[in-house]
């Protein structure tokens, strides 16, 4: 389930803002769990490749062209005689003929996109806190859950089942086929626990870290952004920026 989430076929305006789809303030968005197949998944992109890339910058990895949908990676720029460091979309780089025509942005100017975004939601902090404790109570709270006491139950019956079958050397595949299949479900069901366990963590960490900062950041930090920053959608002049508490920001870079 999705809250006030965008689909890239359906960007948000661009600006200094974050967009608001549902009951919220004005200024925000906040999606709890995404609807949308994004594009990264452990590094797997929509078409199938996997792309290596370094853990020693926290950007690297998370960063992606709002045209094409691939990875954006950092290089080593020499633009007659001047060198800078610079994120360029790899179809860009490795594709002969590629129509992607996403922009090249300096590694300054992105990070200052980071810090916008940050800045934007300390800034709206009372506003997020409000609405990241509304959306725990509404979407991810423990109590809702699934319980797997039913699961097992059946699962002890069927095994008492097994035993008493095999005891008098009747056929019991039909119970051994219903037990794996329930395990598997408890299994899928134990992994959606832990998967909403996650999200309310993110959430959790992203109202701790408005509840200690005392102000606006001056300056990038890979720490800060390994901690908060989930993914960058890289558009023409704008950075849509998801928070690993599933907050989106648009700002205009």
């Amino acid at each position: 389930m999705a809250l006030g989430r965008d689909s890239l076929e359906s960007r948000p305006p661009s600006g200094d803002q974050i967009h608001n789809q549902k009951e919220t303030p004005s200024t925000c968005t906040i999606g709890i769990f995404s609807s949308e197949p994004w594009y990264l998944f452990v590094g797997i992109l929509k078409n199938g490749l996997k792309r290596n890339y370094s853990a020693k910058y926290a950007l690297s990895g998370i960063v992606f062209c709002g045209e094409c949908g691939e990875i954006y990676r950092r290089i080593h720029w020499n633009n007659r005689g001047k060198k800078s460091i610079v994120w360029r979309c790899v179809n860009r780089l490795e594709e002969k003929g590629s129509s992607c025509t996403s922009r090249t942005i300096t590694e300054e100017d992105l990070q200052a996109g980071v810090v916008k975004a940050i800045n934007q939601i300390i800034l709206e902090r009372d506003g997020f806190r409000s609405i990241l404790a509304k959306n725990i109570e509404a979407v991810i709270g423990a109590e809702f859950d699934m319980d797997t006491y039913d699961i097992d139950a059946k699962l002890g019956t069927l095994q008492d089942e097994i035993l008493r079958l095999a005891s008098s050397s009747s056929n019991y595949d039909f119970l051994a086929a219903e037990i794996h299949r329930l395990r598997s479900i408890k299994m899928e069901t134990q992994e959606h626990n832990a998967l909403r366990q996650t999200k309310r963590q993110r959430v959790a960490e992203m109202a701790e870290f408005l509840e200690m900062q005392s102000g606006m950041i001056s300056e990038y930090n890979d720490k800060l952004t390994r901690q908060l920053v989930e993914r960058i959608m890289l558009f023409e002049n704008r950075l849509l920026v998801t928070f690993k508490s599933e907050v989106e920001i648009d700002v205009e870079n």
